[in-house]
């Protein structure tokens, strides 16, 4: 049953890339996203046709990636799906007019090889919703909540320059990080207790994702749609790994040096997402119009 967890996870990473440079392309056509009118800017969002899109994709990616968590240990999943980050800059280059520069490519090529290495040597263990460490589960969602909402805080603030969208990619990244390992334990109860999903759990969910849905959008807004998409996906990712490890007990390695061969392929993608520039948004090509580097 991995295997088909495998394959809905690859499913879902190709939704979430294409959704997100649908919402790159409505976002920054969009008025500016305030925090602090936040019915406005979301009602301002949903305006633009591409966002909708967007949304609706991330939607159906989402589905499938729920799914997949049924299927396979969280790890697993988020590492297939963040592996497949590399597609992001075909897809922006090729699809949406966008300018991905080399150092870009390099950077997404890096990310995608080390998550893909981290994938291919899990452990072959399973995590289950249902088994996970209360105490871990509390500290891990509120240590990441409380790191998403300080870079939300600080990268809405105005004060940081070019380094505001990537910080807010980085906040949405760890808010639904904190979504991700939310929906695994909500997977291990809600099929036989549907009472279950009212839940602090289910609570966490919905307050990561409006957190995470506003980041992201006013990021993309203000930041370079490649970095801004990547580091979200990779903190995204990082965070459900280092959820499934700390809180359902995910294997890091099968043997010592397997747990060296991970850590070193984990730092690898950390230190690649320094290869992304900050960078300031991009106007992206009109629809219709013809990629100018195509």
């Amino acid at each position: 049953m991995i295997e088909l967890g495998i394959l809905l996870a690859l499913a879902s990473a190709l939704g979430v890339n294409i959704s997100m440079l649908c919402k790159h392309r409505g976002a920054v056509a969009a008025p500016d996203v305030r925090i602090n009118r936040p019915v406005r800017s979301a009602v301002s969002l949903f305006r633009s046709r591409w966002w909708a899109i967007g949304f609706a994709v991330a939607a159906g990616a989402w589905a499938l990636h729920v799914v997949a968590l049924g299927f396979a240990p969280l790890s697993l999943v988020e590492t297939v799906i963040s592996g497949s980050i590399v597609l992001l800059a075909y897809l922006a280059q090729r699809w949406f007019g966008l300018r991905v520069s080399r150092r870009e490519w390099v950077g997404l090529g890096l990310i995608a090889a080390g998550l893909a290495f981290l994938g291919a040597t899990v452990p072959e263990t399973s995590s289950h919703g249902s088994d996970y460490s209360l105490s871990a589960m509390i500290a891990f969602e509120a240590g990441a909540v409380a790191a998403g909402a300080l870079l939300l805080l600080s990268g809405s603030a105005g004060t940081l320059g070019t380094s505001r969208g990537p910080l807010l990619g980085v906040a949405a990244g760890l808010l639904l990080g904190v979504a991700n390992v939310s929906v695994k334990a909500l997977t291990g109860t809600v099929p036989g207790d549907p009472l279950s999903v009212l839940s602090p759990w289910t609570a966490a969910l919905l307050f990561a994702g409006v957190g995470a849905f506003f980041a992201l959008a006013r990021g993309l807004q203000i930041g370079g749609a490649i970095p801004v998409i990547a580091l979200s996906s990779v903190a995204a990712n990082c965070a459900s790994i280092s959820g499934g490890v700390l809180v359902f007990g995910d294997a890091i390695g099968a043997d010592a040096l397997g747990i060296v061969l991970r850590s070193v392929a984990f730092v690898v993608v950390i230190v690649a997402t320094a290869l992304l520039p900050a960078g300031l948004g991009r106007v992206p090509t009109p629809p219709g119009t013809a990629p100018a580097n195509a």
